[in-house]
């Protein structure tokens, strides 16, 4: 009896990520959230080279073949599950609007949404402004945010992985992560 209950607190505890992710997604069927995305994998690093340039994606830190192909990946577990998107904006950081292009189709920029790595004095007034955005979601739809570990983690508190998703309600209260 006892190594009965052990193995189905084992199933319990294994299953618990897959039904915590589908209840996510069904969350995001009904709409109405917001979707906070760190852009995909890139080239080996942290942060961007020396010179780097918003208007030229030569001199950042790019998103690597492997990164696309999971940028892709994120569009695809959206559309297979029939997730509806309202808006996607992004970092002006190429990695991020590639992410999102790759993923959505679209992209608009969003300045409230960069790279606070390495510009912390930026912290407190691009979270003021990404608060804002929060509550531009639609009931019908998601908004979908596309940026930095760093800029979600000053929103969230969470540091999320490459490519992971950070669910918030439009009020800011957390919802649970997806990796796809």
């Amino acid at each position: 009896m006892a190594g009965m209950r052990i193995a189905f607190l084992l199933l319990l505890f294994l299953s618990a990520p897959a039904i915590a992710s589908e209840a996510l997604w069904s969350l995001l069927k009904g709409g109405g959230q917001v979707v906070l995305i760190r852009h995909a994998v890139t080239t080996p690093g942290s942060g961007d080279p020396p010179g780097m340039r918003l208007d030229d994606c030569s001199t950042q830190r790019n998103l690597s073949d492997e990164g696309r192909q999971h940028a892709r990946r994120i569009g695809e577990a959206f559309r297979e599950r029939q997730i509806p998107v309202d808006r996607v904006l992004s970092s002006p950081w190429c990695r991020c609007l590639e992410t999102a292009r790759l993923a959505f189709g679209k992209a608009e920029v969003s300045q409230p949404l960069g790279n606070l790595f390495g510009r912390y004095e930026n912290r407190d007034l691009q979270v003021r402004q990404m608060r804002a955005l929060l509550r531009e979601t639609s009931k019908g739809a998601n908004l979908v945010l596309v940026s930095h570990g760093s800029t979600i983690l000053a929103l969230t508190g969470i540091s999320p992985a490459t490519g992971e998703m950070v669910i918030v309600a439009p009020s800011g209260k957390l919802a649970g992560r997806l990796s796809p």
